[in-house]
């Protein structure tokens, strides 16, 4: 028989199970059963029918690692309406093109960043907005809590949902200045976290860290796979390295993900300061972005005690589809193994080919483009239907093209050389660098101007600005970055900023960015990652 696959699933499992079992502890300490969560998200989700939430329409959330946030997203798809989690680190414009790009109907907001929610209010189609602990926003917000507590803990009446609907849109950034919604469906969302819990090795004792922010790719499909397994969810609002230890040692946490530069952060904290970096269990992490630099696999795994699983993909694919976790490769190669981005995980297709769309040779050393077939794959890019078309058809009909450039080994393990699209990677956060450069191009000081990754100890790898002044402006660095800072969200602004007096370019007047990057990276292990 066939069964619907929907993402509403693991949160009844969860309650079927382990009703009694702590599921989330919020960053305040408060616990909450999955009996408990379950409740909290029935009055959220009969909130939203009185504020005229349906099946099909978008609840945007502005949030960071908060119990709210696992929340928000159960209640939203027990209703069959569409989860639209957002960056909290973006500008009120760029949240303002989002909620016009999906067309939300409701906005809940942290009181950290509502503020930039506040002055865009007037111009988004979202009626109804919700703050969590209002007394913090300025402006006109129905609280929360105080909502949860005047409604019903009863089972909302679910809709006839498809394992083909719309389950929730994450946002991207893209080669262009606007950023690209990647839809995906019940199916995509449920089968995204069941290939995650194999690989990732999840289980019902885990206590899992939230150090990756929930809003990328729902968090990496972990507000799934952890609930449905019986999990516990440890909330951390933000990144904090010192309270990451504390956590770790407070909740005996097991399982925890981070970007390289969570890894470097934690590092440099533990260097300068004498602490236990585990509780009585062994803890695991799983890194994506760049790989892991060898050094820090080594005090990751030696000093620390934890094992390092890498993982390799994109929001559009879920975004696991290769992992460096095999025990048998790690047996056979060595730890070297880890730096390399894996290879494909289960009931997923992953080749790389070349121009033709042929596979390249599996030799470690010929150059192809990365494609992918895979059922955690999007559905598509929200109102982009041509964009979408070229992904899933550029080079081979009917897979998706990641844009990254790889080898591809006689065992299947990918290694990422280079990128076809210009994004930056830094701390796990994705960087378009033509954006950058449209606003550098603003400047009426600047008559050129290129943005490539450079490394950075700290984030793996950040912005700089090659600049080509227009005559006599007499820029400062600080000026370039201020700018920049002034129309963007401030950690996409370069870091750094190189006057020069002209570009590398072909015939055509294109920009050679690879003779660019190139001397910048002459000196280090590798190149780029992606996540």
């Amino acid at each position: 028989m066939k069964r619907e696959m929907l993402t509403t699933d693991f949160l009844d499992r969860a309650v079927d199970l382990y009703d009694d079992v702590t599921g989330i502890v919020a960053h305040d300490g408060t616990e909450y059963t999955y009996g408990e969560v379950n409740d909290r998200v029935n009055r959220l989700a009969n909130v939203l029918t009185t504020r005229g939430i349906e099946q099909g329409d978008k609840v945007a959330l502005l949030a960071p690692n908060t119990h709210y946030f696992i929340e928000t997203l159960y209640a939203t798809n027990k209703l069959g309406a569409v989860f639209v989690p957002m960056n909290y680190r973006l500008t009120p414009g760029e949240l303002e093109y989002i909620l016009n790009d999906c067309d939300a109907d409701l906005v809940i907001s942290d009181y950290d960043y509502a503020e930039n929610i506040e002055p865009i209010r007037d111009s988004v189609p979202a009626e109804h907005f919700v703050g969590y602990d209002t007394d913090k926003i300025d402006g006109e917000w129905d609280d929360y809590e105080d909502l949860l507590a005047d409604s019903s803990p009863d089972e909302p009446d679910r809709p006839d949902i498809s394992e083909d609907d719309d389950g929730s849109i994450n946002y991207t950034s893209g080669t262009t200045g606007d950023p690209k919604g990647v839809v995906r469906t019940h199916r995509t969302e449920s089968w995204h976290a069941l290939v995650l819990n194999q690989h990732m090795e999840i289980r019902d004792d885990d206590n899992y860290l939230w150090t990756l922010p929930m809003f990328h790719c729902n968090g990496w499909g972990h507000t799934y796979a952890i609930t449905g397994t019986g999990g516990t969810h440890i909330c951390q609002r933000t990144f904090d390295a010192e309270d990451t230890f504390e956590r770790i040692r407070e909740y005996d946490v097991s399982f925890l993900c981070g970007a390289p530069t969570v890894l470097n952060n934690l590092i440099q904290y533990y260097e300068n300061n004498e602490v236990a970096t585990t509780g009585d269990r062994d803890v695991r992490i799983t890194t994506a972005g760049s790989a892991p630099a060898t050094a820090t696999i080594e005090t990751v795994e030696d000093d620390f005690g934890w094992r390092i699983l890498h993982l390799y993909g994109l929001t559009e694919t879920a975004p696991i589809i290769t992992t460096s976790n095999s025990p048998r490769r790690l047996a056979e190669r060595g730890r070297g193994l880890k730096v390399n981005q894996g290879s494909e995980v289960l009931c997923t297709d992953v080749r790389v080919v070349d121009e033709d769309g042929n596979d390249v040779p599996a030799d470690g050393t010929t150059i192809g483009e990365i494609v992918v077939q895979g059922n955690q794959v999007m559905d598509r890019y929200l109102n982009k239907p041509d964009i979408t078309h070229e992904a899933f058809n550029e080079r081979i009909e009917g897979y998706f093209h990641t844009g990254d450039l790889a080898t591809i080994d006689e065992d299947g393990m990918i290694s990422i050389q280079d990128r076809k699209k210009d994004i930056i990677i830094s701390g796990g956060e994705n960087i378009s660098s033509i954006e950058v450069e449209d606003a550098l191009y603003d400047h009426p000081g600047i008559l050129k101007a290129a943005v490539v990754p450079v490394p950075s100890e700290k984030w793996g790898e950040t912005p700089k600005a090659l600049v080509v002044e227009q005559p006599d402006p007499d820029l400062t660095e600080e000026e370039v970055i201020a700018f920049v800072k002034d129309n963007l969200a401030s950690y996409k602004a370069p870091t750094s900023v190189e006057f020069v007096d002209d570009f590398p370019e072909t015939a055509t007047g294109k920009v050679q960015k690879y003779e660019i990057r190139s001397k910048y990276w002459d000196d280090e292990e590798r190149m780029v990652g992606q996540e």
